[in-house]
């Protein structure tokens, strides 16, 4: 507590953790990092725990992501009578009475910016998704000192996740004139920054151009969201263990050549953002993807990141029942197609 009664939750992760005497606080607040990339029902039952506790007036989430996730379902939770299966879905949150601010320190997931929140359910072996609203944070800082740190292969998957988040919206059956606009930035701002920030972490320029990429992305979430690129993502993360980031980059080049014929002049303004016209008209839409992908130090074939041939059909179940995403793609996608593709990222 300081002198004017006020309680600080601080939710990070191992890392992250050593950013918090930056923030200036006036007292030292109640600091949770036991937060993995993947945080599951058990890591958000003790970080709940943890705030119950502590009884904070702010929750401060300080990291990536999976960080900023648990911070929005704390703050929101954490002195209410809701249960996360209570608010499993869109519009179940009651309220949020705790402040919340988010302080991103990647630039892939966008998260400061949304309202959705993803929980590992361990025993189901999917994601738990809650959306709402009150899980916008009340103040958003993008420092781009705190990705200096980020190792270029972090930066390189989280990258493509938030350009991922701008294309699954702009080529989204939901796709709005508003949310396009950011979407545009945001692949334009990967497409001229993320090599530079995976080959010098310390390029600022290069590292605000990707806070603001990612936080167009979160943007992006909020009315559209994601299609079928982040469904396929999810078992990989779920069943494999995959980080989001990586999942995600496996998956982009396969689904976007997947949607052309369903959105082909927003994929030829993907294409042009990102500066692959060239590649395209040589070696095809999908090769020329994973190429900017690899290019970037990805590893993109699934065997080599720990699948073994006869979990595919397990994907593929898992993701084609994922509806929430799914039924946003531009182009119908069968179960028999899901399995194509993961088999052709093998």
């Amino acid at each position: 507590m300081d002198q004017r009664g006020q309680a600080h939750f601080g939710s990070s992760d191992p890392h992250t953790a050593g950013f918090i005497d930056r923030l200036g606080l006036e007292s030292a607040p109640v600091v949770f990092d036991d937060i993995p990339g993947e945080p599951d029902t058990a890591t958000f039952d003790a970080a709940l725990a943890a705030a119950r506790a502590a009884r904070p007036d702010l929750v401060v989430g300080l990291g990536g992501g999976s960080v900023m996730d648990v911070a929005k379902l704390v703050a929101a939770l954490w002195d209410g009578d809701q249960s996360l299966e209570d608010v499993a879905g869109p519009n179940r949150v009651a309220g949020r009475r705790s402040a919340l601010a988010q302080i991103a320190t990647t630039a892939g997931t966008g998260s400061e910016a949304g309202i959705r929140a993803l929980i590992t359910d361990p025993g189901k072996g999917a994601k738990i998704a809650v959306e709402s609203p009150h899980l916008i944070a009340d103040l958003a800082i993008l420092d781009p000192e705190l990705t200096y740190s980020v190792p270029p292969a972090v930066t390189a998957a989280t990258g493509v996740d938030a350009m991922a988040h701008c294309v699954e919206a702009f080529t989204s059956k939901r796709a709005h004139p508003v949310i396009d606009g950011y979407a545009r930035m945001g692949i334009e701002l990967v497409g001229r920054y993320l090599a530079r920030a995976v080959a010098d972490g310390t390029d600022t320029e290069a590292r605000e151009g990707m806070m603001l990429a990612s936080f167009y992305g979160g943007i992006c979430l909020g009315p559209v969201n994601t299609a079928a690129g982040h469904a396929l993502a999810y078992p990989l993360g779920t069943l494999l263990n995959l980080p989001h980031g990586l999942a995600n980059a496996v998956i982009f080049p396969h689904v976007l050549a997947f949607n052309e014929g369903a959105a082909p002049a927003k994929t030829a303004e993907i294409v042009a953002a990102l500066g692959l016209g060239a590649r395209v008209a040589k070696d095809g839409l999908e090769a020329a993807a994973r190429g900017f992908c690899a290019g970037l130090g990805i590893e993109m074939r699934l065997s080599a990141l720990g699948a073994q041939e006869d979990q595919l059909a397990r994907f593929a179940q898992d993701a084609h029942a994922i509806r929430r995403l799914m039924d946003n793609n531009p182009r119908d996608m069968s179960q028999d197609e899901v399995l194509a593709i993961y088999r052709a990222a093998f």
